[in-house]
């Protein structure tokens, strides 16, 4: 058996194929605004994005930083004054309503004149996304300051072209809103009756509920009848005409005894 040539052939074959590089994220070079001074400095940024989530459901983006070799942040001179904190952005785009995350990180006392650390650990950035869909999440600015609505130093990204892309997909989950307002078929309310909602007609068209209202209609009896046997129709009037009857019948009897000859 001939094994060795085919499995020299083979591996001949494989080192022809194109080997994909090992990508390594370049640093973003930040443009940062102190005051009226501005510095440019390079920061390694990892964004640690979770390849799905839940519309209306609050994911979180890791965030970890470093400084390029020797680019560092210098505080200014007369210092920043306050326990100082480091607020993260991200952006995210082709997804409506879904553009930004946001994190804070402690950063304590800044000395003057001294690299401003960056977070040892990483920093969580929140938000929920609205709608369904894929699309892209970048780092964005940095800020450094009190609170998040009034920063000390402001840092935004001036070469947009070495941040690196990172995929998210958003699903609806289960039990989750969809983004169309449109009503189903089955949401909408039916206004036809059902055959069984329905009242059954006989061929004639007269209701079941008339043939009821007939057999439960009492006899009508006048106001002061009584049970002759003829119905309660046959009142007082009745037997009157009955009385006349008999007197005329035994009238007639009466006469025709009176005329019967006497025998002698």
């Amino acid at each position: 058996m001939r094994v060795l040539p085919a499995v020299l052939s083979a591996a001949a074959v494989f080192s022809l194929l194109p080997v994909p590089a090992a990508h390594a994220a370049a640093p973003i070079q930040y443009s940062c605004k102190i005051g009226g001074t501005t510095q440019e400095v390079g920061i390694d940024v990892e964004l640690t994005v979770p390849a799905q989530a839940e519309v209306n459901e609050e994911l979180t983006i890791g965030w970890t930083g470093s400084y390029a070799g020797d680019s560092e942040l210098i505080a200014p001179a007369t210092g920043l004054e306050g326990d100082i904190k480091m607020y993260a952005y991200a952006g995210i785009s082709g997804i409506p309503n879904f553009t930004s995350a946001t994190g804070v990180a402690e950063i304590g006392t800044v000395i003057p004149g001294e690299a401003i650390p960056l977070p040892t650990t990483k920093v969580e950035l929140k938000t929920t996304p609205r709608n369904t869909g894929t699309g892209k999440v970048h780092a964005a600015s940095i800020n450094f300051g009190l609170t998040n609505t009034d920063p000390l130093i402001e840092c935004e990204p001036s070469d947009t072209a070495t941040r690196t892309e990172y995929t998210i997909t958003v699903g609806t989950g289960q039990g989750s809103p969809t983004t169309s307002s449109s009503p189903t078929a089955d949401d909408t309310e039916s206004t036809t009756p059902t055959p069984d909602e329905t009242d059954d007609t006989d061929e004639t068209g007269d209701t079941d509920e008339t043939d009821e209202d007939a057999e439960e209609t009492p006899a009508e009896v006048p106001s002061g009848g009584a049970d002759t046997g003829g119905g309660g129709l046959a009142g007082p009037d009745g037997r009157a005409l009955m009385g006349i009857g008999l007197v005329i019948f035994l009238a007639s009897l009466t006469g025709l005894r009176l005329r019967r000859p006497r025998r002698t």
